[in-house]
């Protein structure tokens, strides 16, 4: 390792713990240092451009920005969607879901790069270093990984001590809340969530601050799916990533998909978030809406059972594990006859699903009318399917000798 003079590629967000990182590294190890930003939403044209400034004033010898909003949704969002996958019946994975996916452009980088070492600025405390470590290993197991802040126990004053003293840029200072942000979603941490009584306050949110103080008018709209795939919102046709965008910011305004959730970290631990993802719970309910329309029951409860497996490998960082490619084979299977339109009321905090209608519709599809006529069975034969139904129970009381 002493020998190694390859270059560290560090991933790279702009804020305080990669900020110490960079420079930190180069004088501890000898190297240079390749910043990487992959970008799986929520950076603009300002921002990317700021990030690169901020790495190479830093001393960074080169930043690499990659867009992978398209691979995100490809190959992690299409099966959210479709697994209709919520953590804690409440969380749509928003941030978490990326890390997979950026540790797979980082070892990318690192392969072109002709190096051996890549680096983070997770501390010990997070899912994030489990994610991007667990993923890394899975993509190169010689890949060797380092995370000063974790495994230095560096904490946040001697960090901005370090930049001060090398007269470094010190990332921007004052806000109360971390937030991260992506294409799914935005997570936001502060003091609140680090107990389970209070929210955020209303200053906090991001995409909803004002959705109760100036509500809306209630409006009402429609999202096409083919194959499970969202396509077209209010009669325009969108690319994924478009749309995602679109509904985001019409969906926020009303304050959906804003919560908090509480649940088991990848350590074991209990840990909570708020959180906002209007595109992702609109999506959600209206693609679970739809398939109840043309999914059966079984087909329904394969999906739930083996999706819920599909969520926490996705939160542990395993989304490269075989398991998972077995899972999202049969995901797209299920989603063949998954077309049609959703519609949908919005008023302030609150998302309705009106009504939907696909070509594939099971409901459509008989001839009798709930709890009107059969139309496909006599009333013969339901006194000889309740009498047949009604067995097990029969038997069980008269085995018991009531």
């Amino acid at each position: 390792m002493n020998d190694d003079t390859s270059p560290i590629i560090l991933a790279f967000s702009g804020g305080l713990d990669t900020s110490f990182c960079v420079p930190w590294l180069k004088e501890n190890y000898g190297r240079e240092v390749i910043t990487a930003c992959v970008d799986t939403g929520g950076i603009n044209a300002a921002a990317a451009a700021a990030l690169k400034d901020k790495a190479m004033a830093l001393g960074a010898i080169e930043h690499v920005l990659i867009d992978a909003k398209q691979d995100y949704f490809d190959n992690v969002i299409r099966y959210l969607i479709a697994g209709n996958v919520l953590r804690g019946q409440a969380y749509p994975l928003c941030v978490g879901a990326e890390r997979g996916l950026q540790a797979e452009k980082l070892a990318q980088i690192a392969k072109q790069r002709g190096a051996t070492t890549v680096a983070h600025g997770c501390t010990a405390a997070g899912n994030d270093q489990v994610r991007f470590e667990v993923a890394l290993r899975t993509l190169n197991p010689g890949l060797t990984i380092l995370a000063p802040v974790r495994d230095n126990s560096w904490v946040r004053e001697e960090q901005l001590a370090y930049l001060e003293d090398h007269k470094l840029p010190l990332p921007a200072q004052g806000s109360d809340y971390s937030i991260n942000r992506g294409l799914w979603g935005i997570s936001i941490g502060g003091q609140e969530t680090l107990t389970s009584q209070a929210s955020i306050p209303e200053s906090a949110w991001v995409l909803s601050a004002s959705a109760f103080s100036a509500p809306l008018e209630p409006s009402t709209h429609t999202l096409v799916f083919e194959q499970g795939i969202p396509v077209a919102l209010n009669g325009k046709a969108m690319a994924p990533i478009e749309l995602i965008e679109t509904l985001e910011a019409l969906a926020g305004a009303y304050g959906i998909g804003r919560g908090i959730h509480l649940g088991d970290t990848v350590l074991g631990t209990k840990g909570r978030v708020a959180f906002e993802a209007p595109a992702a719970i609109t999506l959600i309910t209206a693609h679970r809406e739809l398939e109840k329309l043309v999914l059966s029951a079984q087909q329904m409860r394969v999906k739930d059972a083996t999706c819920a497996v599909y969520g926490d490998l996705v939160h542990e960082g395993k989304q490269l594990d075989l398991a998972c490619d077995d899972i999202e084979a049969l995901l797209r299977s299920s989603q063949r006859r998954v077309s049609g339109s959703v519609q949908f009321g919005l008023r302030p905090g609150q998302l309705f699903i009106e009504g939907t209608s696909s070509p594939h519709s099971l409901l459509a599809a008989t001839k009798g009318v709930y709890g009107e006529s059969a139309g496909e069975w006599t009333a013969a034969d339901a006194v000889g399917y309740a009498r047949i139904m009604s067995l097990t129970g029969s038997l069980q009381t008269r085995a018991a000798g009531d």
